[in-house]
C-alpha cells in the first residue's frame, strides 16, 4: 500500500540528514563530471542504489509502520497463503524445482508462502533470492531463520540470475523501482527531462539524442500536443532477460500501472513518478535524496509484450483483487477463527485493503506469463483483463 498525498512531513533525523547529504555530493559530483546535466534515471539510480547511502542500500526502514510504505506481503500473511494456491500449481506443472523473488523486501513473503507451500505439501526445492540491498538481506536472513527455520536450509541468496528456470519467477513490487527516463515533446521537439546543480537539485531540459527512447515516445504518447512521461526500456529488458531464463514455469509481476493505453492517456501528461517519504506520496523526486523511495508506474503492456519477446505467454492479466479472489484469499480469511476475535478483525481489515477498488484492488495488477505444456493460470476468472493489454 503506497502512501497519501501529503503536505505535512516529519522531519529526519541528524544521522539521515547526513547521509541525504552524502547522497547529493555524489550527484553534485557527477553531474559536474558529465557537462553539468545528467538523465533523471542515473538520479534515481543514485539515489535508490548507490553503494552504502542509497535509499535501498542503507541501513534505514523502509518497509512497514516505520518505514515509508506498507507492501502486500507486510499487510497480512494471508496475501501470500492466496498466491500460494498459484505457485504450488505451477511448481507441480513445473517439476517442482525452484522460486526466485526478486527485491525480497523484509523476507516476510518468503516467509509466508514457505509455510504456506509446507502446509499443502508443496515446497519447492529451492528458495533463491537475488536483491541488491546487503542490508535487506541480512534482514530476510533474520526472518526467515526466526518464522521458518526449518526451511532455511532451502533459501539460497544469489548475486546473478540463474542461467534456466524451472519453476516460478516473483516480481513484487519491483519493476516500480526500476530507474526510468523522463520524455518531454514540447512544441513539436523531444527533450530528455535531466537533473542539474543550480544551488539546489533542479530538472532541466536536453534534446533527447537517444533513437530507441525517442522512438518508444513517439509510439506510445499520444498523438498530438505537449506531453511528458516515463519510457522505461530498462525494466522491459529486464523482464526480457528473465522470460529467456524460464525453460518451465511462469513469471510473476504485481505491481501498480496500467496498460499502454491508460498509461499514455492524454489526460496523463505529466506521468507518474512519484516520491515516498513516512506513509507519504510527496511530487517532489529532489526531497532528500536517499532517504525517499522513488516510483513509477509499470506499463504492463511493455512488460508484457518484453516478456513474450523472452520466449513467455500471457496466461493472464488483471486487477489485484479479481486475482485474490479467484486464488481464494475469503477462504483462508475464514481460517482465521471467530469473526468477532480479534485476529479475525485484523486479517479482516488488511484484506479488505487489499481487494478495495479506492485502495489496492485496482491499482494493482497481476501479470502472469508461462512457459511449457500444461501451466496454466486461471486465477482472474471473469476479470481477466488480457485483452487490454
Amino acid at each position: 500500500m503506497r502512501p497519501s498525498l501529503s503536505a505535512t512531513l516529519p522531519e529526519p533525523e541528524p544521522v539521515a540528514r547526513e547521509r541525504s547529504a552524502q547522497v547529493v555530493a555524489a550527484i553534485r559530483a557527477d553531474i559536474a563530471a558529465a557537462g553539468g546535466w545528467i538523465g533523471f534515471d542515473r538520479y534515481m539510480q543514485h539515489a535508490l542504489y548507490a553503494p552504502g547511502t542509497g535509499y535501498y542500500v542503507a541501513g534505514a526502514r523502509k518497509f512497514g509502520a516505520a518505514g515509508d510504505f506498507v507492501t502486500a506481503p507486510e499487510m497480512t500473511p494471508l496475501y501470500a497463503r492466496a498466491l500460494a494456491r498459484p505457485v504450488a500449481d505451477v511448481l507441480a506443472a513445473a517439476g517442482g524445482h525452484e522460486i526466485v523473488e526478486f527485491g525480497a523486501g523484509s523476507g516476510a513473503l518468503a516467509a509466508d508462502l514457505l509455510e504456506a507451500l509446507a502446509a499443502a505439501g508443496a515446497l519447492p526445492k529451492r528458495y533463491r533470492i537475488l536483491d541488491v540491498s546487503p542490508d535487506l538481506v541480512a534482514r530476510q536472513r533474520e526472518t526467515l531463520s526466526r518464522r521458518v527455520p526449518a526451511h532455511v536450509d532451502r533459501v539460497e541468496w544469489i548475486g546473478v540470475l540463474p542461467q534456466a528456470i524451472e519453476g516460478v519467477v516473483l516480481m513484487n513490487e519491483v519493476l516500480d523501482a526500476v530507474p526510468p527516463r523522463l520524455v518531454v515533446r514540447q512544441d513539436g521537439a523531444w527533450h530528455e527531462r535531466g537533473v542539474v546543480w543550480e544551488g539546489a537539485l533542479a530538472f532541466a531540459l536536453r534534446p533527447l539524442t537517444d533513437a530507441r527512447v525517442r522512438a518508444a515516445a513517439a509510439d506510445r504518447f499520444p498523438p498530438e500536443g505537449d506531453y511528458a512521461s516515463e519510457i522505461n526500456l530498462a525494466s522491459e529488458a529486464l523482464v526480457e532477460t528473465v522470460a529467456r531464463r524460464v525453460r518451465r514455469g511462469a513469471l510473476v509481476v504485481v505491481d501498480y500501472g496500467f496498460p499502454r493505453r491508460e498509461y499514455y492517456h492524454p489526460q496523463r501528461s505529466d506521468g507518474t513518478l512519484m516520491a515516498h517519504y513516512r506513509h507519504r506520496a510527496v511530487a517532489d523526486p529532489f526531497l532528500w535524496p536517499g532517504l525517499a523511495d522513488l516510483t513509477a508506474h509499470v506499463d504492463f503492456t511493455g512488460v508484457a509484450l518484453a516478456g513474450e519477446r523472452g520466449g513467455l505467454g500471457v496466461a493472464g492479466y488483471g486487477p489485484l483483487a479479481a486475482f485474490l479472489l479467484g486464488a481464494g484469499i475469503l477462504d483462508r480469511l475464514a481460517e482465521c477463527g471467530d469473526p468477532a476475535g480479534a485476529a479475525y478483525v485484523r486479517e479482516a481489515a488488511a484484506v479488505q485493503k487489499l481487494l478495495s477498488p479506492a485502495e489496492m484492488g485496482e491499482l494493482f495488477k497481476v501479470l502472469a506469463m508461462t512457459a511449457g505444456d500444461g501451466i496454466v493460470w486461471p486465477y482472474c476468472g471473469t476479470a481477466d483483463r488480457t485483452h487490454r493489454l
